[in-house]
């Protein structure tokens, strides 16, 4: 009898305990990227050198990613899940209370390994119950990290007038608390997964393409939208967060009603579609007369690219998983998940890093590079058909 055998505790529990970690990975995600200009301002940081610390985040993140599929064989991805949010927590405090430069990016060090991890044991973990339930249910895990993502920025607004310690630790607390939810186990009995010759990469790859723009489109949003709206059209300090409150609230809403949208309309016209959407709501921001303006264009932008990243993990779970039995697919997938999650972070780079330092003149210039690679979006979509 396996572990998984023995765990009695109702799908419904796990779900809850998942969508959990996901909503405290988007809690602490966001509280850090909404707070960058206050971070530039406390330590006196261009724009070049924040695009030099999200690198380093990105690749830390990736190497966080790496670790995970490591200590999911050994001791499963609920384990490695805890540690990770624990760790996040740690270095999200660690940022907050940073008495020198130096301490506060070794901070983000922490906080960029933990999050590597995290994005790719919630995945496992959620890719796991959706082939448990048998039917599309990751866009609404997605919907989680969102929820916390707008919970951070509405507290960002209601503490714009404090300082960043009082306004960022409490949160780095939940990170710690979210360790102790029931995630889904399973036995860590080595099991050989089919030969990695025998995995699509093919297929898998073109889904990666896929992933990896909807991050640059995600992270130029959320990690430059507050400087453009200061940079482009003089916003005050509280004003800021609104360029990612509506963003996430109009992805929050169209991915908790994205398993519907999938059984009734399919991923391929849904990707499509919104591809083509995305491409006009980031002209509106790059040509944006008004910070109003801007901000209609970051609410379009989220609702438009919303479903990309849950439905390429789930179809490169699937992809990855077929004709297997649940526990060597588990194994395999779990393993797939973790190298696809690496696409993120090349998303990351590109919406990160390279809008800011192409944008380090003029960051309208700078989100001039998500408009346009956007729309490869539209080839793309044929490889989640029947994934």
């Amino acid at each position: 009898m396996t572990g998984t055998d023995l765990d009695r505790t109702p799908l419904s529990t796990h779900r809850r305990a998942v969508a959990a970690a996901f909503g405290a990975q988007g809690l602490l995600f966001i509280s850090l990227t909404t707070r960058l200009p206050r971070f530039q301002d406390q330590w006196g940081l261009s724009e070049l050198a924040v695009s030099g610390l999200l690198l380093m985040v990105v690749l830390l993140a990736g190497l966080g990613s790496v670790l995970a599929e490591l200590g999911a064989k050994r001791a499963g991805s609920a384990t490695v899940l805890r540690g990770a949010l624990v760790l996040a927590g740690l270095g999200l405090a660690v940022v907050a209370l940073a008495p020198a430069e130096p301490v506060f990016v070794a901070g983000l060090a922490a906080y960029g390994l933990a999050l590597g991890s995290i994005d790719a044991t919630t995945n496992m973990q959620a890719v796991a119950l959706e082939h448990r339930y048998g039917r599309t249910i990751l866009p609404t895990f997605h919907g989680a990290w969102t929820l916390g993502g707008i919970a951070a920025t509405l507290v960002a607004i209601a503490v714009s007038g404090v300082g960043i310690t009082v306004g960022l630790l409490p949160l780095a607390a939940l990170g710690v608390l979210a360790a102790a939810a029931p995630f889904l186990p399973h036995d860590v009995t080595p099991v050989e997964p089919a030969a990695s010759g025998s995995v699509p990469w093919r297929r898998i790859l073109l889904l990666g393409a896929a992933m990896v723009l909807f991050y640059m489109v995600d992270t130029a949003a959320t990690t430059w939208g507050p400087v453009f709206l200061r940079s482009a059209h003089d916003a005050p300090d509280w004003l800021l967060p609104l360029a990612t409150l509506p963003y996430l609230v109009a992805s929050g809403a169209f991915r908790l009603g994205g398993d519907a949208a999938v059984a009734r309309w399919g991923p391929v016209p849904l990707l499509r579609a919104g591809a083509v959407v995305a491409a006009l709501a980031l002209a509106v921001i790059v040509f944006s007369p008004t910070w109003a303006v801007a901000v209609l264009g970051f609410t379009v932008l989220g609702g438009s690219v919303a479903v990309i990243a849950p439905l390429s993990f789930s179809a490169a779970a699937a992809v990855a998983g077929s004709g297997l039995d649940p526990e060597a697919r588990r194994a395999r997938v779990d393993a797939v998940i973790a190298r696809f999650n690496q696409f993120n972070y090349v998303g990351g780079l590109l919406g990160a890093v390279l809008t800011g330092a192409v944008g380090a003149g003029s960051l309208r210039i700078g989100f001039a590079v998500p408009m346009v690679l956007v729309l490869l979006i539209l080839p793309l979509a044929g490889a989640f058909r029947d994934a």
